[in-house]
């Protein structure tokens, strides 16, 4: 153990990390640094004697999400916990057991549902496109992670899917799940299906799985759909050291299954559980902070964020006062080009003041959106990376940058990581200036220039090899460096991650709520995703939206409405977009920091 696992956790942090034993709920508001209370937490038990780390599970939902958990605690001295997500813990599980209770290999997962539910459409004579099949793809994964029969979803989807009505597609589930019986496959969804099955068929091999994790930390617990807390529940059984961390007010996967109630209706389950609520931000300035908590005013499970006590203000322009935080600023453009060329204008100016590109981020609610604000800045010369596009490390240019530096890495003699890593860039066709903004140039350019801005923050006396090293295990759990570019990315994308500034795009009735949600419960959603975008913020937030498209008016979002004036700037000058003043502007916290990074 490196040092006391405890050390620099505020109060409540400190009394989560402290909790080993029995059901604790940890509700962690945004930018609370949940990540941190949950490795602190397992290192506490692992240098307390209390967790053996092979017996420690750390349940989350992305593979990146993990493979950052994996690097947390191997910082604070603590190998071998299984941090894994749910169908990577499953599958794994599944190739266990499999082998000695059916005497044979575990099926193959399919790698392409959409081709595999096309072959089915073919058996029962429906001529779909690939976009209708996308949608009953989408219905297929809904239905299993809801613990529906194909009769059961029907009754729940009565309108069937684009012109096929709901017998149809009940038709094509069933011819699905029969091609892929006979082709011996699994989909992700039967992976954890057959891994309950499994658990609940065989009782040795769950007392197996129950000997050899003794105790349970799921992250993102507002995330977790009934199917998972199945799993969950027969993989802790009736052991009662289980850490559940989440925050109702960040649930934005609903469409898919997710269900906020096992977070909030934890206490009712465990009568007995620990519950801490992490409310200190750690990420925002107060103005940021008071635009989030007043969106969230009154909803179930919200909880109320406020700037850590001992940061400093951080002296900046456009400060309402002085002392003060900017005030969050809404404005209203005539039409989405000219927001474009708004945003990229003020983030262009901001960089030219010497803001780092990485502590900026352009928001909006769907990928349609981002290519007007590609254009933007890139007539402008800034450079853009839209996260979810291809990984890092599955750049060809950054395979070819790591091929080259292991080789180099076996060499006789080195004069200096930063030099040697140079080196080796420009033999491949670095250069010291960029390629303009835009293109494929300089996206391989800002990809080697990652590189060698990670060998640049690497501890003094880093070799070649342990830095090749330590990038290979990079690759394997996809802990990606930032770019040095600005980040454009869906709402969706962006939950997890922080900037110093963000520029949250669409503001507007039918882009944020999107016009297809209609029911409380999806305009609840499409609320719940404004405020993650606006908790991403740091030290800067600005809203925007357009008056129309083409000929077609637009009117301003709800949200802005139910915001108010009091804690928005109108950038004109003029009213932000209704609604009175129901708060005050808040007074300012310190910056975070400028890269993005994960909670």
């Amino acid at each position: 153990m490196i040092g006391d696992a405890l050390d620099g956790l505020d109060e409540r942090q400190r009394e989560a990390a402290a909790t080993l034993r029995g059901p604790v709920l940890v509700l962690a508001g945004a930018g609370t640094g949940k990540t941190r209370v949950i490795t602190h937490r397992i290192a506490h038990g692992v240098d307390t004697g209390a967790y053996s780390p092979g017996r420690v599970m750390a349940v989350t939902f992305t593979a990146k999400a993990a493979g950052e958990m994996r690097g947390r605690l191997r910082a604070l001295g603590v190998e071998g916990v299984s941090a894994r997500t749910f169908h990577a813990a499953a599958l794994a599980q599944l190739n266990f057991f499999w082998p000695t209770l059916a005497g044979d290999s575990a099926p193959a997962i399919v790698d392409n549902k959409v081709r595999l539910l096309a072959h089915a459409a073919d058996g029962v004579g429906i001529d779909a496109d690939k976009a209708t099949l996308r949608d009953i793809a989408s219905e297929i994964e809904w239905r299993k992670v809801t613990l529906r029969s194909i009769d059961a979803w029907a009754a729940a989807r009565p309108g069937g899917v684009g012109r096929y009505d709901v017998s149809r597609v009940a038709d094509l589930q069933r011819a699905y799940e029969k091609l892929k019986d006979e082709r011996r496959q699994l989909d992700f969804e039967d992976v954890l299906l057959a891994c309950a099955g499994m658990l609940e068929a065989e009782p040795r091999v769950a007392e197996a799985v129950r000997e050899q994790y003794r105790h349970f930390t799921v992250d993102e617990f507002q995330d977790v759909s009934p199917l998972q807390h199945r799993l969950l529940q027969l993989w802790v059984g009736e052991r009662r050291d289980l850490c559940v961390v989440g925050d109702a007010s960040q649930t934005i996967y609903s469409f898919a299954g997710a269900d906020a109630r096992f977070l909030l209706e934890f206490p009712a389950r465990h009568p007995d559980a620990t519950v801490v609520r992490l409310e200190t931000n750690y990420r925002s300035d107060a103005a940021v902070l008071a635009v989030a908590n007043e969106l969230m005013r009154d909803r179930p499970g919200a909880l109320e964020l406020r700037p850590a006590p001992d940061r400093r203000p951080a002296a900046r322009s456009g400060t309402s006062a002085a002392g003060e935080s900017p005030v969050p600023t809404v404005t209203a453009y005539p039409d989405d080009a000219a927001e474009a060329a708004g945003v990229a204008g003020a983030i262009a100016a901001r960089i030219s003041a010497g803001v780092d590109p990485r502590s900026i981020a352009v928001l909006y609610r769907a990928h349609a959106q981002s290519p007007e604000i590609l254009r933007a800045l890139a007539e402008r010369g800034v450079a853009a990376t839209v996260l979810g596009g291809r990984r890092f490390f599955e750049v060809p240019e950054v395979r070819q940058a790591l091929m080259a530096l292991r080789g180099a890495s076996v060499a006789a003699q080195e004069h200096g990581l930063v030099d040697s890593v140079r080196d080796v860039l420009r033999s491949l066709g670095m250069t010291d200036e960029p390629p303009p903004a835009g293109g494929a140039l300089r996206d391989a350019w800002e990809a080697r220039a990652a590189l060698l801005c990670l060998a640049e923050e690497a501890a003094p006396g880093t070799s070649l090899r342990a830095f090749t090293d330590d990038l290979i295990a990079r690759a394997k759990s996809q802990h990606e460096p930032a770019l040095r570019t600005v980040t454009l990315a869906t709402l969706h994308a962006a939950k997890g991650l922080e900037w110093d500034h963000v520029h949250l795009l669409g503001l507007s009735e039918g882009f944020l709520p999107i016009s297809y949600a209609t029911t409380f419960e999806q305009i609840d959603e499409e609320r719940r995703l404004a405020y993650v975008g606006i908790t991403r913020a740091g030290r800067s937030l600005s809203l925007s939206w357009s008056r129309s498209v083409g000929q077609r008016e637009r009117t301003p979002s709800r949200f802005l409405r139910e915001i108010g004036n009091g804690t928005l700037r109108a950038a004109d000058g003029r009213a932000s977009g209704g609604g009175g003043s129901r708060r005050a502007p808040a007074r300012s916290a310190p910056a975070a920091s400028s890269a993005p990074r994960s909670r």
